[in-house]
């Protein structure tokens, strides 16, 4: 199980959509997707999306197989 301890410690605690699509190594579009779905909670200020790096490891560990 990953936890903020030990998970994407180079990235910082609030994390951009271009950081969240490298975390999972997905695109623009479905990294989009996730927030608008609310799959991965956010922060929406404008037409810009703060993530707490938090909520990626909590929508990994939700999806991971076996759990």
């Amino acid at each position: 199980m990953l936890t903020t301890e030990n998970a994407f410690q180079e990235y910082p605690d609030i994390i951009s959509v271009k950081q969240l699509q490298e975390m999972l190594h997905i695109g623009k579009n479905r990294a989009l997707e996730l927030l608008r779905n609310n799959e991965i909670s956010c922060i929406r200020i404008g037409y810009t999306f703060k993530i707490p790096k938090v909520n990626v490891i909590e929508f990994i560990n939700r999806n991971a197989i076996g759990n």
